[in-house]
Protein backbone atom coordinates (compact mmCIF):
# COMPACT_ATOMS: atom_id res chain seq x y z
CA UNK A 1 0.00 0.00 0.00
CA UNK A 2 1.43 3.73 -0.91
CA UNK A 3 1.36 6.06 1.76
CA UNK A 4 -0.36 9.18 -0.17
CA UNK A 5 0.81 11.91 2.32
CA UNK A 6 3.83 12.21 0.10
CA UNK A 7 5.32 13.20 -2.81
CA UNK A 8 7.65 12.19 -5.37
CA UNK A 9 10.27 13.15 -3.16
CA UNK A 10 9.46 11.99 -0.01
CA UNK A 11 8.25 15.50 1.20
CA UNK A 12 4.81 15.33 3.20
CA UNK A 13 2.06 17.06 1.30
CA UNK A 14 -1.36 17.39 2.33
CA UNK A 15 -3.66 14.70 -0.56
CA UNK A 16 -5.37 16.44 -3.32
CA UNK A 17 -9.20 15.09 -3.52
CA UNK A 18 -10.14 17.25 -6.15
CA UNK A 19 -11.42 14.50 -8.31
CA UNK A 20 -12.85 12.15 -5.33
CA UNK A 21 -16.83 12.25 -5.06
CA UNK A 22 -18.67 13.38 -2.04
CA UNK A 23 -19.76 10.66 -0.05
CA UNK A 24 -21.24 10.21 3.28
CA UNK A 25 -18.68 9.07 5.86
CA UNK A 26 -18.76 8.68 9.68
CA UNK A 27 -16.11 7.26 11.97
CA UNK A 28 -16.77 6.32 15.48
CA UNK A 29 -13.28 6.39 17.93
CA UNK A 30 -13.12 5.58 21.87
CA UNK A 31 -10.39 5.63 24.52
CA UNK A 32 -11.06 5.80 28.64
CA UNK A 33 -9.10 7.66 31.42
CA UNK A 34 -8.92 5.43 34.56
CA UNK A 35 -8.76 7.46 38.41
CA UNK A 36 -8.67 7.15 41.69
CA UNK A 37 -11.88 5.99 43.47
CA UNK A 38 -12.64 9.87 44.70
CA UNK A 39 -12.71 11.18 41.21
CA UNK A 40 -14.40 8.48 39.92
CA UNK A 41 -17.39 9.39 42.89
CA UNK A 42 -16.97 12.98 42.39
CA UNK A 43 -17.40 12.69 38.36
CA UNK A 44 -20.32 10.70 38.98
CA UNK A 45 -21.71 13.03 41.80
CA UNK A 46 -20.62 15.81 39.53
CA UNK A 47 -18.69 17.39 42.81
CA UNK A 48 -15.65 18.45 41.22
CA UNK A 49 -15.15 21.99 41.81
CA UNK A 50 -14.21 23.23 38.41
CA UNK A 51 -18.05 22.18 37.58
CA UNK A 52 -19.82 19.40 35.79
CA UNK A 53 -16.81 17.23 34.24
CA UNK A 54 -18.47 15.13 31.20
CA UNK A 55 -20.83 18.31 30.09
CA UNK A 56 -17.80 20.53 29.55
CA UNK A 57 -15.70 17.03 28.11
CA UNK A 58 -18.52 16.78 25.88
CA UNK A 59 -18.02 20.37 24.02
CA UNK A 60 -14.32 20.12 24.37
CA UNK A 61 -14.82 17.13 22.21
CA UNK A 62 -17.02 18.18 19.57
CA UNK A 63 -14.58 21.53 19.67
CA UNK A 64 -11.60 19.24 19.16
CA UNK A 65 -13.21 17.33 16.00
CA UNK A 66 -14.18 20.21 14.62
CA UNK A 67 -10.71 21.79 14.83
CA UNK A 68 -8.85 18.76 14.04
CA UNK A 69 -7.26 20.49 10.34
CA UNK A 70 -5.94 22.88 12.92
CA UNK A 71 -4.00 20.64 15.15
CA UNK A 72 -3.09 17.61 12.38
CA UNK A 73 -1.44 19.40 9.88
CA UNK A 74 -2.47 17.75 6.59
CA UNK A 75 -6.17 17.03 7.54
CA UNK A 76 -8.14 18.82 5.25
CA UNK A 77 -11.14 21.25 6.47
CA UNK A 78 -13.90 19.37 6.56
CA UNK A 79 -17.72 20.91 7.16
CA UNK A 80 -19.07 18.19 10.02
CA UNK A 81 -22.76 17.45 9.56
CA UNK A 82 -22.40 15.32 13.09
CA UNK A 83 -20.62 15.16 16.21
CA UNK A 84 -21.48 13.08 19.47
CA UNK A 85 -19.45 12.68 22.26
CA UNK A 86 -21.10 10.53 24.72
CA UNK A 87 -19.19 8.79 28.32
CA UNK A 88 -19.36 5.75 30.33
CA UNK A 89 -18.60 5.10 33.52
CA UNK A 90 -16.56 2.13 34.41
CA UNK A 91 -16.81 1.63 37.87
CA UNK A 92 -14.75 -1.71 37.80
CA UNK A 93 -12.17 -0.25 36.26
CA UNK A 94 -12.54 3.14 38.11
CA UNK A 95 -12.55 4.35 34.69
CA UNK A 96 -14.70 6.70 32.19
CA UNK A 97 -14.63 5.81 28.21
CA UNK A 98 -15.15 8.15 26.00
CA UNK A 99 -17.11 7.75 22.24
CA UNK A 100 -16.97 10.14 19.30
CA UNK A 101 -18.85 9.86 16.21
CA UNK A 102 -18.42 11.95 13.61
CA UNK A 103 -20.12 12.42 10.64
CA UNK A 104 -19.66 14.59 7.31
CA UNK A 105 -20.96 14.41 3.51
CA UNK A 106 -17.27 14.94 1.71
CA UNK A 107 -14.03 13.86 -0.19
CA UNK A 108 -12.43 12.58 2.72
CA UNK A 109 -13.54 10.63 6.15
CA UNK A 110 -13.43 11.96 9.30
CA UNK A 111 -11.67 9.12 11.45
CA UNK A 112 -8.97 11.83 12.52
CA UNK A 113 -12.02 13.96 13.66
CA UNK A 114 -13.26 11.18 15.55
CA UNK A 115 -9.67 10.36 17.37
CA UNK A 116 -9.48 13.87 18.18
CA UNK A 117 -12.87 13.97 19.37
CA UNK A 118 -12.00 11.45 22.10
CA UNK A 119 -8.69 12.64 22.78
CA UNK A 120 -9.39 15.98 23.66
CA UNK A 121 -12.37 15.08 25.79
CA UNK A 122 -10.14 12.98 27.69
CA UNK A 123 -7.90 15.25 28.29
CA UNK A 124 -10.57 17.87 29.61
CA UNK A 125 -11.62 15.27 31.99
CA UNK A 126 -7.46 15.34 32.98
CA UNK A 127 -7.33 19.00 33.34
CA UNK A 128 -10.68 19.80 35.23
CA UNK A 129 -9.41 16.56 37.60
CA UNK A 130 -5.97 17.26 37.73
CA UNK A 131 -5.91 19.35 41.34
CA UNK A 132 -6.85 15.83 43.28
CA UNK A 133 -4.56 13.58 41.36
CA UNK A 134 -2.15 13.79 38.62
CA UNK A 135 -1.63 10.08 38.27
CA UNK A 136 -4.74 9.91 35.84
CA UNK A 137 -4.19 7.73 32.87
CA UNK A 138 -5.32 7.99 29.26
CA UNK A 139 -5.75 4.74 27.27
CA UNK A 140 -6.87 2.45 23.97
CA UNK A 141 -7.53 5.45 22.19
CA UNK A 142 -8.38 3.96 18.70
CA UNK A 143 -10.70 3.42 15.57
CA UNK A 144 -13.53 1.77 16.54
CA UNK A 145 -15.49 1.66 13.14
CA UNK A 146 -15.47 4.32 9.94
CA UNK A 147 -17.97 3.90 6.61
CA UNK A 148 -17.57 4.77 3.35
CA UNK A 149 -14.85 6.59 1.01
CA UNK A 150 -13.18 4.73 -1.61
CA UNK A 151 -11.61 2.56 1.34
CA UNK A 152 -14.80 1.00 1.92
CA UNK A 153 -15.98 0.40 5.42
CA UNK A 154 -13.71 -0.56 8.57
CA UNK A 155 -14.31 -2.39 11.88
CA UNK A 156 -11.92 -2.87 14.76
CA UNK A 157 -12.94 -6.49 15.20
CA UNK A 158 -10.65 -7.42 18.20
CA UNK A 159 -11.56 -4.93 20.75
CA UNK A 160 -15.61 -4.91 19.60
CA UNK A 161 -15.60 -7.55 21.89
CA UNK A 162 -15.41 -5.44 25.62
CA UNK A 163 -17.77 -2.66 24.33
CA UNK A 164 -15.26 -0.43 23.44
CA UNK A 165 -17.47 1.41 20.85
CA UNK A 166 -20.88 -0.01 21.64
CA UNK A 167 -21.49 2.85 24.23
CA UNK A 168 -23.10 4.88 21.67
Amino acid sequence: MKLTHFDENGKAVMVDVTEKSDTVREATATGKIVVNKTIYDAIGAGTIGKGDVLGVATTAGIMGAKRTAELIPMCHILLITKCRVTFEMLPEECAVRCCCTVKVTGKTGVEMEALTGVSTALLTIYDMCKALDKSMEIKEIYLCRKTGGKSGDYEHGEKMEDGGCNAE
